[in-house]
């Protein structure tokens, strides 16, 4: 009777870790919207950066809420190996500091953005840059107006969302984030390409002002 009771709860053991399992692989689709609410990320970056060891207390007043924003950062800290980001601006220093994460891990990051976007206040840009990831811009008239990120060529994050600290808090945004090789390839397609055609061996001037 014993033994029958040990096989049975390891039968039981067996069988929830394989519901586990097929839960994990099951493509991700998830749908997120903002502003989000305030919510301490400190702690998040610092478990993503192993920062290991004994925690550093958070003097941070907000509370650790499961919101839109921690849930961007868990998908975008997910990546293991590459990162391609086409983003018209980016001064969240939330996402900024994600971003140097990856690259300090060994992630591959490329990053396509405005180039009329770079230098204003609070761009993350020059931060980016120092850390030694790769940056591009456009050389056009028109905006680099893109909104999206590819998380190891596999999942697709784009929708309204500008990566700025007023329109992750005050603006109504949506983001999509998915698993879908038939949508996945279509933006690595349209990243490979303007990331060639911004290659600065191809620039003939500085962008004019208008």
């Amino acid at each position: 009777a014993a033994r029958a009771g040990l096989a049975l709860s390891a039968s039981l053991a067996l069988l929830l870790a394989l519901v586990k399992w097929r839960r994990r692989q099951r493509p991700v689709r998830e749908v997120l919207f903002f502003p989000s609410q305030l919510s301490c990320t400190e702690e998040l970056l610092d478990e993503a950066a192993g920062a290991g060891g004994q925690a550093r207390p958070c003097c941070c007043p907000l509370p650790r809420l499961d919101c839109s924003l921690t849930r961007l950062l868990r998908r975008l800290l997910s990546a293991r190996c590459s990162l391609e980001l086409c983003l018209f601006a980016i001064s969240s220093p939330q996402l900024g500091s994600a971003i140097r994460i990856l690259h300090n891990r060994g992630v591959r990051v490329r990053l396509v953005t405005d180039a009329r976007n770079m230098a204003l206040r609070g761009s993350q840009i020059a931060l980016l840059r120092q850390a030694g990831i790769q940056v591009r811009h456009d050389q056009e008239s028109g905006y680099m107006h893109h909104k999206f990120a590819i998380v190891d060529r596999r999942m697709l994050i784009t929708g309204s969302l500008n990566w700025t600290t007023q329109a992750i808090q005050t603006n109504r945004e949506n983001v999509l984030v998915l698993e879908d090789a038939e949508y996945v390839k279509p933006f690595l397609d349209e990243f490979e390409r303007i990331w060639e055609e911004y290659n600065p061996k191809n620039y003939t001037s500085f962008p004019q002002k208008q």
